[in-house]
């Protein structure tokens, strides 16, 4: 009696099931417009979001390079380091740098080398290309943006919630939603575009500036194009030290020593240079030496120098 029960059950069952495949043939029949409709919605889904990627692969690129900083043997290091830090960031924390960094308001400054913390013995560079924007319109981008990936984010997580695809009017509405957003995330594609190409263009003349004259002055010499300069980074200043290590006597320098050993070593740093006559007139101006004048016999008086800071 048990095993004819159960055997009745199962074929009552199996019966059901029947039936409901047939009525979901039937429903899907040659003249029903879902499956269509729902492979259009599958297509339009996957343009969507390979735009959105695209984006994303955009941004990540512009923020590995736009900022860079540091002594420069390690400059190309950290950009690769960045690179794949940046390679696993979702996109809601990609806008928050680009906004952070990036795309910025009027007046905002950033110190990428600040005193301290950068090492004196070696050449540091930095690098930093931003775009700035008024208060107002910096809002209004930002927000544009974190409505992009609030976008992304319900495509990805939401569609089926909101759309019912399984009817022929949610399949509408989904394709209507999804050709609209693409309007949308295409605008801001071309819109990080343009950002990118302004970048570049930036980059190859900065490019270009580093392999002049006028920055190889800046860069060894501490002379800006204007031709102003601060003491402390400039050329002459260095060899001067580096003359104190190699002559001093107790912490002083023979200043006719030095000028000897620099006209050797260094030919280039001269007090013409920087505005000034004499060696002593650079010592004195440039605030960084103590400079002292000892007789020696019958002689006239000799410079004698050492860098401030270094006891006696």
């Amino acid at each position: 009696m048990e095993s004819s029960r159960r055997a009745a059950i199962s074929c009552a069952f199996k019966t059901r099931r029947i039936a409901c495949a047939e009525k979901m043939a039937d429903d899907l029949s040659d003249e029903d417009p879902r499956p269509e409709l729902q492979r259009n919605v599958q297509r339009l889904l996957g343009r969507c979001l390979l735009r959105i990627q695209q984006y994303e692969r955009l941004l990540k690129a512009m923020l590995a390079h736009h900022e860079l900083s540091g002594p420069v043997e390690t400059l190309e290091a950290q950009r690769l380091e960045r690179a794949d830090k940046l390679a696993e960031k979702s996109l809601g924390t990609l806008v928050k740098s680009l906004f952070e960094t990036y795309v910025v308001p009027e007046g905002f400054e950033r110190d990428l080398l600040p005193d301290g913390k950068t090492p004196t013995d070696r050449v540091s560079m930095t690098f930093s290309f931003r775009m700035s924007m008024s208060a107002e319109h910096w809002s209004t981008t930002k927000a544009a943006i974190e409505e992009l990936v609030g976008l992304r984010n319900s495509l990805v997580h939401h569609l089926i919630e909101k759309y019912d695809v399984w009817t022929e009017e949610g399949c509408v509405n989904a394709v209507r939603h999804l050709e609209d957003s693409y309007e949308r995330i295409d605008r801001h594609v071309l819109e990080l575009a343009g950002w990118a190409k302004s970048m570049d263009e930036a980059r190859t003349v900065a490019a270009q500036f580093t392999q002049s004259p006028a920055f190889l002055d800046m860069l060894f010499n501490g002379v800006a194009p204007d031709g102003t300069f601060e003491w402390p980074h400039t050329g002459i200043v260095r060899v001067l030290r580096a003359a104190t290590k190699y002559l001093a006597d107790g912490g002083w320098s023979r200043l006719d020593q030095a000028r000897a050993w620099i006209a050797q070593k260094h030919p280039e740093q001269t007090p013409e240079r920087y505005g000034c006559r004499t060696w002593p007139q650079v010592l004195s101006e440039s605030r960084q030496f103590d400079l002292q004048y000892r007789s020696e016999g019958d002689g006239p008086k000799v410079a004698w120098f050492r860098e401030r800071g270094v006891s006696r």
